[in-house]
């Protein structure tokens, strides 16, 4: 089953104001989810991809409260994220990352990956480990994809994917100079400094991006 995209939550909110409730109880999925999840990890092996699997963050609720972002969570297997059409609400986590220039980092995914394979992206980004908050996911995947460290960071927004996947999506902006120490990791085969003007941006740039860097850029330093 499938849904349209919306937006649970719009900030900004600084990351200390996204707070994270996990609850002790493990997801407990339907068994047609289990062996669809199974068959998207026996898939990934077969074509050369890291079959790993494991536990990720799965979303329950939301509230705002007093200037928070307050999100439940509870622990659920990372391959239900891989389920076509329904990802049983798995948490993901988006840091579309700006040069200090206003300039924007965007990766094009390796052919192994799982998701998005192929294909341009903006930032870094990736599944919200058990027991952390997902503004915390937001720094950790910008410093394990490229190495870098921002200056400053802000949650933008929670949204829904049309496959029912969760993401928070976070801006984040660099110090002067700081692409400069830029290391790509193994989950990107290039990469681009696209201008900090959307109308300028490359015909790889695809209409999904193009939208949201449209409604991030509102959000300036």
């Amino acid at each position: 089953m499938t849904s349209s995209p919306g937006i649970f939550a719009r900030g900004p909110w600084a990351p200390e104001q996204v707070r994270a409730h996990w609850r002790e109880d493990m997801y407990e999925p339907p068994a047609e989810a289990t062996a669809a999840a199974d068959a998207a990890i026996t898939a990934l092996a077969e074509r050369g991809s890291p079959s790993h699997d494991g536990l990720g963050a799965r979303f329950v609720s939301h509230r705002e409260e007093e200037g928070l972002l307050v999100v439940e969570m509870q622990p659920a297997r990372w391959g239900l994220r891989l389920v076509d059409r329904d990802a049983s609400q798995s948490m993901a986590a988006l840091c579309v990352t700006r040069a200090y220039d206003g300039r924007w980092l965007a990766g094009r995914r390796s052919a192994w990956l799982s998701t998005w394979a192929g294909r341009w992206a903006l930032g870094a980004g990736g599944a919200v480990d058990v027991g952390e908050s997902p503004a915390q996911t937001l720094t950790r995947e910008l410093h394990e994809e490229w190495q870098l460290t921002a200056e400053r960071v802000q949650v933008e927004a929670l949204v829904r994917l049309p496959h029912h996947m969760i993401m928070v999506v976070g801006q984040a902006w660099l110090p002067e100079g700081a692409e400069e120490a830029l290391v790509m990791d193994d989950e990107h085969d290039a990469h681009a400094w696209w201008p900090a003007s959307i109308d300028e941006w490359p015909a790889e740039a695809d209409e999904p991006l193009r939208r949201m860097a449209g409604l991030l850029s509102a959000t300036e330093r």
